[in-house]
Formats: C-alpha cells, structure tokens, sequence
C-alpha cells in the first residue's frame, strides 16, 4: 500500500521492541539491549558484504543488458516450452546456489532467470518465488550442500552421507514451486485466486499434494508396505504427470497411484517383513 521496505523493516523492529516489555524475561534493557545491537551489526555487516557483491553482479548484467539476453537465450533453448524453460531456471539456480549464499542467489536469479519465466506469462510474484524457493533449497542441494555439511560437523557425521539424506528427505520440495509456475490455478497455492475457478484452484492444491506424496513415497520405497524398483518408478513418473498441465497427466498419475495400491493389496498376504515386496 505504498510503505516502502525500509520502512517495513522500521516498523518491525520497532514493534518488536515494544513487545518485548510484556515480559520481564524478554525485555531489552541495559546489557541485553547492547549485546543485541552489537550482534544484530556484526550480523548486518554479513548480509551487507554479500548484498555488496551481488548487487555489483547484478548491475553488471542490468548495464549491458545480459539479463535480457539470457532470458531470451533460455527460452530459445528451450522451444518456448514453459515447463523445459522452467526445468532449465532451476538448474541455474543450483548451478549459481552451488558458489553463492541464498540472498546472492535470490538476487542474481531475480535479474537472469524471472524475465525468462515472466516473458512466458508467469506472473512477476511466481516467478520470483520460484527463484527464491529453489534459492533456498540450494542449501540442501548437493555436493555444496552447506546446511549438511555444518549439521554433520555439529554431530560428527559424515558429511557426503548426511548431504545425500537431507537431500533425499528434502526432494519433494523441489516439486512444489513447478505446481505454481507451470500451473495457471496453482497460484491458488500462493493465496492468488484472481481469474481461477474455485474448483480449479481446490482441485490443484489437492493434486499437487498427492504428486508431492507420491513423490516422497517413491524416493523412500514405501507405500502401504515396501515398494520394489517398479513401484517407486510408478510413484515417480505419476508424481511428475500431476505437474503436467492437462487432465490427461493428472489421470495418468492417479492410473500410477491406483495399480501399485492394487498390487500391493492383492500381496497384503505376504508378510510385512517379506524382503523381497512385489512391485
């Protein structure tokens, strides 16, 4: 409504400074409020270096206009498709997350890879939160997986096994920012509903869910009991047809989800520990 960010950001702080006299434990006065400014500065001056450093990326490329060039060379690439063009921005932002925090990644992303999903009629709010969610997961994303490698070094794991597990948990989220960018009713998922059926919009939360639980039953091997190699495979390919845009690939997930339940309860008989599962 016209508030600037800065202003935002003056507001909070403020607001959290009137809040914390509620409570005696959280009040900052004296040397609590000192310890607080002066990490809250060492903290800025982190974010601010890095800010620095990209916004000087950035700028090279907003100059020469290279941002616009390569958005257009990723659209070429990829055939005008919006999915391929989709699928080729999240590989740039795990390439670029794989040298660079979070905030760097965001902010170069936002100047490289959005126009090339915008020009394709991604509104600006999708595109940018597509950037910054595959932004986030970079940090799990492996080999330079950092959230990982400094949890192993806080429990003295391994920190390439770690890496691969957090990455296993974590790969259903890579799905989820497809649902609302190649989707038109997706964006239901990021609280805009203008010019979507309420049908549609229920519709593909719900579908996008069930792609996202197929996803994660496949890449863990379990569904009712343990799925063999054909199972997770059906899993999968069914989890990727939900993102499909067309009620052909979502029938053709739930074909996927319906034959591995069947087959699974036509062996219910077997015996759960049964180290070879049928399908």
């Amino acid at each position: 409504r016209g508030f600037t960010p800065q202003l935002s950001v003056l507001a909070a702080i403020a607001t959290c400074f009137v809040a914390s006299f509620f409570k005696k434990e959280t009040r900052f006065t004296g040397r609590k409020l000192i310890t607080a400014l002066k990490e809250g500065s060492l903290t800025v001056l982190n974010v601010a270096a890095i800010c620095a450093s990209a916004g000087i990326i950035v700028g090279t490329v907003s100059l020469t206009g290279l941002g616009l060039k390569l958005s257009t060379i990723i659209i070429s690439y990829a055939g005008g498709n919006l999915i391929v063009t989709a699928v080729f921005a999240a590989v740039i932002l795990w390439i670029i997350g794989l040298a660079v925090p979070i905030t760097a990644t965001y902010i170069i992303s936002a100047v490289i890879v959005a126009p090339a999903l915008t020009k394709l009629g991604v509104p600006e709010y999708a595109a940018h939160m597509f950037i910054f969610y595959y932004a986030l997961l970079s940090e799990v994303s492996p080999p330079t997986a950092l959230s990982p490698f400094a949890a192993a070094a806080l429990i003295g794991g391994d920190p390439y096994k770690t890496t691969i597990m957090a990455w296993k948990y974590a790969i259903t989220a890579f799905l989820l920012p497809f649902i609302f960018t190649v989707l038109p009713a997706g964006r239901a998922l990021l609280l805009h509903w203008e010019g979507i059926g309420v049908f549609a919009g229920i519709w593909t939360i719900v579908s996008g869910f069930i792609g996202i639980g197929m996803l994660a039953s496949g890449c863990s091997g379990w569904l009712l009991k343990r799925l063999g190699w054909l199972g997770r495979a059906l899993m999968i390919i069914g989890a990727l047809c939900f993102v499909y845009p067309s009620r052909l690939g979502d029938a053709a997930g739930f074909v996927c989800l319906v034959v591995v339940i069947l087959v699974q309860k036509m062996n219910r008989e077997e015996r759960a520990e049964n180290p070879h599962p049928s399908i």
